[in-house]
């Protein structure tokens, strides 16, 4: 199934983010694969997943619960739960 107009930007975003934050060189938002596993193949500790988690709290405005951090492997896996936490929230 393509993905969305909205999911490919979230996508896009979030990988944003997480170039800034983890200040990354010679990668842009369109050429991360989003199915690049965070921690195994960039590195990412907690820390860098915590700090990247308190930047899309804020600019989402939903809670991401710490014991979530596991699960939240790829950019395209952290843009489906953010999707969910959004629509929860609208319906709540």
């Amino acid at each position: 199934m393509p993905e969305s107009k909205e999911a490919r930007e979230l996508v896009l975003r979030i990988a944003e983010i997480i170039i800034g934050e983890l200040k990354l060189e010679e990668i842009t938002p369109e050429t991360f694969d989003p199915d690049m596993d965070l921690v195994d193949e960039l590195g990412v500790d907690s820390m860098d997943l915590a700090t990247v988690a308190l930047v899309l709290q804020d600019e989402y405005g939903v809670f991401i619960d710490e014991d979530d951090y596991p699960t939240l492997k790829t950019v395209r896996l952290i843009a489906e739960y953010l999707s969910a936490k959004m629509a929860a929230g609208k319906n709540a």
